[in-house]
C-alpha cells in the first residue's frame, strides 16, 4: 500500500476528525512502513506537534495541509540553488557515481537527451570499463541520440577515458561532459580508489550520486559513505515510479545538504525531469 493509501485511511469511514495523539501515533507508523527514516519521521511529527502544540482534535482537512505543508518544507530545503543551464563553464563536467543498479549510464543518456533537446553540445565519457556491456550501452545510446561517446576497451583507464573526453569538448568548444564509472560497493576499497583517481583527474566541476528511489536505507548508507571518500555536489533519485511506499525521498531530502537535482520517474528517456517538489506531493496528495 501506497503513502497516499495509507494517509486516506487514517480517516476510514465518514470521520472528519481525529485526536491528535492518536493521529501522531498511527503516522507514526506509516511513515516508517513507507521507507522514510525514523530520524526524518521524528523531525516530521515534531514540526507537527509544534504546529498544533494547543490541539487535542483535528479536522481531516487541517491535519492533511500540515502534513503537506512540513514534507514540502522538507522537499524544498533539497532544491539546488543553481541551474546547470546557467553554469557559466565550458565544457561542464559532470562525474556520475553509485552502485551497481542505480541508473549511471541511463541517467547520462537521458541527461544527454535532456541537454541536447535545450541545444546544449555534449560528449559522454565511457568510463566504465568494468562492467560487461557497459561500453557497449552508452555506445547504443550515444548513437541514438547523435552524441559523441568517447570510449576504449574494456578494462582500460577509466581516467584516461575521462581525460580524453575533456579534451575532446576543449577542442571543440562543448558544453558538457558527463562521465560514466563504474558501479561499485562503497566498502571496497580498492574500487573507490579508483573512482578517487578518476575524479583526480578529471577534476569534474560537479559530482552527481545516483540512488535508487526503492531501497531508502540503502541509499542513505550509500551517501553517508560515499561522502566520507568522495565528495559529491547531488543527488539524482531514479525508479521514483517504481517505488509503491513513496517515503524515501523525505528522508534523502532531509538527511543530506547536498541538492537532488534530477529524479527518474519512468523508463522513457523523457522521463529524467528536474527536481520538482511540488511534483512529488501530487504524486502523494493528488
Amino acid at each position: 500500500m501506497s503513502l497516499k493509501e495509507k494517509l486516506g485511511n487514517l480517516f476510514r469511514g465518514n470521520k472528519d476528525e481525529i485526536e491528535l495523539s492518536r493521529f501522531r501515533d498511527e503516522y507514526f507508523e506509516i511513515l516508517l512502513e513507507s521507507d522514510v527514516s525514523l530520524e526524518t519521521v521524528e523531525y516530521i511529527l515534531d514540526m507537527f506537534q509544534q504546529k498544533h502544540v494547543k490541539q487535542k482534535r483535528l479536522k481531516r482537512t487541517e491535519a492533511i495541509e500540515s502534513l503537506k505543508e512540513i514534507l514540502l518544507e522538507i522537499l524544498l530545503k533539497a532544491k539546488p540553488s543553481v541551474d546547470l543551464l546557467n553554469i557559466n563553464r565550458k565544457p561542464l563536467v559532470i562525474m556520475f557515481i553509485g552502485i551497481n543498479g542505480t541508473g549511471k549510464t541511463t541517467t547520462i543518456a537521458r541527461l544527454s537527451y535532456m541537454l541536447k533537446n535545450k541545444g546544449k553540445s555534449v560528449v559522454v565519457a565511457a568510463s566504465d570499463t568494468f562492467r560487461a556491456g557497459a561500453i557497449e550501452q552508452i555506445r547504443y545510446h550515444g548513437d541514438e541520440l547523435g552524441i559523441r561517446v568517447i570510449s576504449q576497451t574494456m578494462g582500460s583507464d577509466p581516467s584516461a577515458i575521462a581525460f580524453d573526453a575533456i579534451e575532446h569538448a576543449r577542442a571543440r568548444n562543448l558544453d558538457f561532459v558527463l562521465i560514466d564509472t563504474a558501479g561499485r560497493m562503497q566498502t571496497n576499497k580498492n574500487l573507490m580508489d579508483e573512482m578517487k583517481k578518476i575524479k583526480r583527474v578529471a577534476k569534474p566541476d560537479m559530482t552527481f550520486l545516483t540512488v535508487d528511489a526503492m531501497a531508502a536505507s540503502d541509499a542513505i548508507e550509500q551517501a553517508t559513505t560515499f561522502l566520507k571518500d568522495i565528495k559529491f555536489d547531488g543527488i539524482v533519485v531514479n525508479k521514483l515510479d517504481t517505488d509503491a511506499r513513496g517515503g524515501a525521498i523525505f528522508s534523502i531530502a532531509h538527511m543530506f545538504k547536498e541538492p537532488i537535482y534530477f529524479l527518474g520517474v519512468g523508463q522513457k528517456m523523457e522521463e529524467l525531469i528536474p527536481y520538482d517538489p511540488q511534483f512529488i506531493i501530487k504524486k502523494i496528495f493528488g
